[in-house]
């Protein structure tokens, strides 16, 4: 579900993000009427469920400092997301160096531990023995839980990623960085369940909430470092090749070309299709476009065209091992290459990256792929 866009960037809502919530709700209202003696369970449930969308806001705040902060840096975010007990801001492109690696990842922490700092504030304000003072508290607490935690040094939370930064700057490859911290994120995964489980064996008041939270925040985080693993696993782009060997010529045709006359004039290139006023539509879609000429070859080409967006656009001077990441992180089929002024050198399709990248290693004369 769409929230709202900031600096066209969508701040989305999933639906996993209710279940949470309700999770919360359902945990946190006993405590809630111990808390506040003589509180009945209506009024606790209400606050129990201010607690959970004051959360959803703390950790709102906090991705939206990640996405200003990159944003500013000039590396495009794709969506914001928020869900179950999280979210995440997807950039676009990966940090290139590891300043701006540090400098988004600690974004997020910072604008949280500000507002926990706000609301401990106002306490001082606030009568300490009714239902606002609670209120105030939970949003103190819950900022405050969200900021220490994401600055955990583990992989996918904000303090792995410096400390990806950190290694990488001293080590000089990112790849290192990221070893150590899905390490990192390991040990805060096995750090929460015996934390939720301390608490179950101690029974403390709030065991159940702890040992909810613990479990699916463990899980997260384990399956967040495994992604990042996994990611950075992936075979290095071949010695020798370059993108200009992989990317296909670019032809610019009208975007009100009939379809049938678009998809023959393409002939295994790019088609950019222009517009009028000089706009490019999109880049064809050659699946689209043979749906469209099966049904209605005169309609314009533009209906089976792809958008070109920022995140679909590719530098010729970015480093292959920048371009192998990109095309693998968006989730479309072709891209544009551009130069520096803009102009298109030629389309970039992932399926061509791919199987450049999943090419056995041949050996003997001439270069060798490994």
């Amino acid at each position: 579900m769409l929230l709202f866009r900031v600096g066209g960037v969508p701040v989305l809502l999933a639906g996993s993000w209710w279940i949470g919530s309700l999770l919360i709700v359902v945990l946190y209202t006993p405590l809630v009427t111990r808390l506040l003696p003589g509180t009945g369970f209506g009024l606790s449930a209400v606050l129990a469920g201010a607690f959970a969308v004051l959360l959803g806001a703390s950790v709102l705040a906090h991705e939206l400092g990640h996405c200003l902060v990159a944003l500013r840096l000039g590396m495009p975010v794709q969506r914001v997301r928020l869900f179950l007990l999280g979210g995440l801001s997807e950039l676009a492109r990966s940090p290139r160096l590891p300043r701006q690696e540090a400098l988004v990842a600690v974004a997020g922490p910072a604008v949280s531990l500000v507002l926990a700092l706000v609301c401990w504030a106002l306490l001082l304000a606030v009568p300490d023995d009714g239902a606002v003072w609670l209120l105030v508290a939970q949003c103190a607490v819950a900022n405050g839980a969200v900021g220490v935690f994401n600055l955990l040094p583990g992989l996918p939370l904000d303090g792995g990623r410096l400390l990806r930064a950190g290694v990488w700057a001293l080590h000089g490859a990112r790849s290192a960085g990221t070893r150590v911290a899905v390490v990192g994120g390991g040990l805060v995964a096995v750090a929460l369940i015996g934390w939720a489980l301390w608490g179950l064996a101690q029974g403390s008041e709030d065991r159940w909430l702890r040992l909810g939270v613990g479990v699916v925040t463990a899980w997260f985080v384990a399956m967040g470092a495994t992604t990042e693993f996994a990611s950075e696993g992936r075979r290095p782009w071949p010695e020798g090749l370059s993108v200009t060997d992989l990317m296909r010529p670019v032809l610019q045709l009208p975007a009100e070309s009939p379809v049938s006359a678009a998809l023959a004039a393409s002939a295994g290139r790019g088609v950019v299709l222009v517009r009028a006023d000089g706009v490019a539509a999109g880049l064809l879609d050659a699946e689209a476009a043979e749906r469209l000429a099966a049904s209605a070859p005169q309609s314009p080409a533009e209906l089976a065209a792809e958008p070109i967006r920022a995140e679909t656009v590719l530098l010729n001077s970015d480093s292959t091992a920048e371009i192998a990441e990109h095309v693998n992180e968006i989730p479309v089929w072709q891209f544009l290459v551009v130069d520096t002024d803009g102009r298109p050198l030629g389309v970039l399709c992932r399926d061509d990256v791919h199987s450049a990248l999943t090419a056995p290693a041949t050996y003997g004369t001439g270069s060798a792929w490994a």
